[in-house]
């Protein structure tokens, strides 16, 4: 396999995407079942942050490891990114030292400045724009859970964000039919939610209602109100939000067994109640354990590795 980035869920086929759930599936199995390897024993990934990660950061570098490689926590008190010295010049930098790198960050057009200047694969783990490496790892969750992907009802519910973009971007490669609700003013890249429109296998819709877009979904997901980054328009935010909130009420318009998911940190009491988060539908720690196996498939993918 040839060496790739991995920037938005828009520069894959349906086959390279099934290509890294099969992957992720074999990498969970093997892992679960004793069996290791070390496809990338003597690799060395970067792990550049300029966003605060529990889960990114954990599964890229736990998954190095098991692996056989190694990852290096990079922030940009070392790089200055952009500041201390261009982007072009510490993505050749960079190069030099390292077999990849995974960047955390707030512009997309920055990732896409890295990796233009990057002689290594590049992987986007986080931008306001995607969060492709997100989506893909509950693709497989989804799979995993024995629901076949091209279909599938699922409604997103609350900000119309960087997760609500890629589900977008997941809709063109998989037949998936996806319900947005976001409120006025709060809606996602209109450019990609045409784009699924124009083609693709899948489509989306757009609700103002939250349980118009739930009605007979068989997965519910949210995110927060407020992003990183987002802190100053906390207190707005929390007063236009709460009819989307995520509670037993709003499940009630599901389909019978519809699972909820969340990508985490979630701000219980907000965007999802206790009881539903805890409950017997959440898939919330399954989609955050499930991190690691599918962005081993993305590393073995995007490094060129078979495993």
């Amino acid at each position: 396999m040839a060496e790739r980035d991995f920037l938005t869920l828009l520069d894959f086929e349906r086959a390279e995407l099934d290509e890294i759930l099969a992957l992720a599936e074999r990498l969970k199995g093997d892992l679960r079942a004793g069996r290791s390897a070390a496809p990338l024993r003597g690799r060395v990934l970067g792990l550049v942050f300029h966003k605060p990660s529990l889960r990114t950061r954990l599964s890229f570098e736990v998954g190095m490891r098991q692996l056989g490689g190694d990852a290096l926590y990079i922030t940009d008190a070392e790089v200055g990114f952009g500041k201390r010295e261009s982007i072009e010049d510490i993505g050749r930098v960079l190069s030099r030292f390292l077999d990849g790198i995974m960047i955390r960050t707030f512009a997309q057009g920055e990732v896409a400045r890295l990796a233009a200047a990057a002689s290594v694969p590049v992987i986007n783990g986080l931008t306001d724009w995607v969060h492709p490496c997100q989506v893909l790892c509950d693709l497989f969750t989804l799979r995993e859970q024995g629901l076949e992907l091209d279909g599938l009802k699922i409604a997103y519910v609350g900000d119309g964000n960087n997760l609500a973009n890629s589900w977008m971007h997941a809709a063109l490669a998989f037949a998936l039919d996806l319900r947005l609700a976001c409120p006025a003013g709060y809606d996602p890249d209109l450019a990609s939610f045409a784009r699924v429109g124009g083609g693709g296998r899948g489509r989306v819709r757009l609700f103002r209602d939250a349980r118009e877009a739930v009605d007979g979904a068989q997965v519910v997901y949210t995110d927060t109100w407020t992003s990183m980054g987002q802190e100053a328009e906390a207190a707005r935010r929390r007063a236009v939000f709460p009819p989307l909130q995520v509670n037993e009420r709003l499940l009630g318009a599901a389909a019978p067994g519809a699972l909820v998911m969340h990508c985490l940190p979630a701000h219980r009491g907000e965007e999802i109640t206790d009881e539903v988060i805890d409950g017997p539908r959440s898939i919330v720690y399954d989609q955050a354990e499930n991190r690691l196996h599918g962005q081993k498939g993305i590393l073995l993918h995007c490094l060129g590795a078979r495993g």
